[in-house]
């Protein structure tokens, strides 16, 4: 069966809405090609989570020398690789008795997130009987929290502050899921919050452990000799990092960090800031980018998990993202979000500096719908000072 599809633009709706377009076209011819290899009728949303196709990035690979291969995260109903999380979350809550979706008065599920995984959580939840409250920074693109309402989900925003302050978003989340007590039929107050924690629930990097990282080996035939990702909760890198490096010990692991993120320094130093960001020197935002999912000013526990496994730590401004987003939708019609972008730009660095033809295998988290108003909107990153031109000529390679 072919998915017809069309692609239109607008004066009155502009680039946005053609990108958006785009990228919906892109997702629909991805899903009907066989490397979904569906061949029955599912029962439920959830069993759409996963299998997720492996792609060559045609343009990379060729300008480099290296296989340079991205597993489209995006395709997950939710739009992310948070999918896979949201749902480990709540089925092993589930499975230990700590949540049910028959339960009166319903269960609520919290998070405090920057905005996939409250799409994610609110989708997911949503299917398997529950409500959602996302919390998360205000100054999040506001497309990601409209979708999250749209999919039932209450959103609380706060200003962003550090994570020892009582209104962090994931201290907010925390203390409202303990503190959410409805009441019964019977006139009683019950318990019924749960707190996701995604950022120190070895849940996660289990879900990666048990899911994408099998997918991974199963695809390329353990043909991989390193595995790039960025870090945001680090249970992918934990969890994918772990199962290939048991597949393969001699396999590298990268981490891709946005410019201003504590975390490259933890790798690279053993310690979380830089001289620059130092006690008094610090930025008022957790991470001064305009990249969104990955990169933190903390450790966490999956993160710790993660550390002993990587190799080295990659840097990348948002300049350089920038440019290697608009760089595929010219040469590969890859419409990315900004953590794809970044891990793409490490692969990149890895490659150059590299004398093997390595086979580099990395995660294209999620897609550009969910950028519009900020990674994708030219005229905002003129503001704040970032070139957003892509000529057809333009040497990527050179350029990083």
């Amino acid at each position: 069966m072919t998915q017809q599809t069309s692609l239109w633009f607008s004066p009155s709706f502009g680039l946005a809405t053609t990108l958006a377009g785009l990228s919906l076209s892109l997702i629909y011819t991805f899903i009907s090609l066989p490397t979904r290899r569906r061949k029955k009728v599912e029962g439920d949303l959830t069993k759409l989570i996963g299998q997720t196709p492996i792609l060559r990035i045609n343009s990379l690979s060729q300008i480099t020398g290296c296989e340079i291969w991205g597993k489209c995260e995006f395709l997950n109903p939710g739009g992310s690789v948070k999918d896979r999380v949201a749902l480990k979350i709540i089925r092993e809550a589930e499975r230990q008795g700590s949540i049910s979706p028959h339960a009166s008065p319903k269960w609520k599920i919290f998070e405090g997130t920057s905005g996939s995984t409250g799409i994610s959580l609110a989708l997911v939840a949503r299917a398997l009987g529950y409500e959602t409250e996302i919390v998360l920074p205000d100054d999040t693109a506001h497309e990601k929290i409209e979708l999250i309402e749209k999919m039932g989900g209450t959103v609380i925003k706060v200003r962003p502050v550090s994570i020892v302050h009582a209104s962090h978003y994931v201290n907010l989340a925390r203390q409202r899921a303990l503190d959410y007590k409805p009441t019964d039929e019977s006139g009683q107050t019950v318990s019924r919050g749960f707190f996701l924690n995604q950022f120190d629930n070895l849940i996660n990097s289990q879900a990666h452990y048990e899911s994408t990282g099998p997918e991974i080996w199963e695809q390329t035939g353990g043909q991989i000799d390193v595995f790039v990702s960025g870090a945001g909760t680090g249970g992918t890198m934990a969890g994918v990092g772990s199962y290939l490096r048991y597949q393969k010990p001699e396999l590298d692991i990268i981490l891709a960090d946005p410019l201003g993120s504590g975390l490259f320094h933890k790798v690279k130093e053993g310690v979380m800031y830089s001289s620059t960001e130092a006690e008094g020197k610090r930025r008022r935002h957790q991470v001064d980018t305009i990249v969104e999912g990955i990169g933190l000013n903390r450790s966490t526990q999956n993160f710790e998990k993660a550390l002993p496994q990587i190799n080295d730590a990659i840097q990348v401004t948002d300049q350089e993202a920038i440019k290697m987003s608009r760089y595929l939708v010219i040469h590969d019609g890859l419409f990315i979000g900004s953590s794809a972008a970044v891990n793409l730009v490490a692969c990149v660095k890895l490659a150059k500096r590299s004398n093997s033809k390595l086979k580099i295998v990395t995660i294209l988290c999620d897609g550009g719908q969910r950028h519009l108003s900020k990674f994708w909107n030219d005229d905002y990153l003129k503001r704040i000072g970032i070139d957003t031109i892509v000529e057809d000529d333009f040497n990527l390679l050179e350029y990083l």
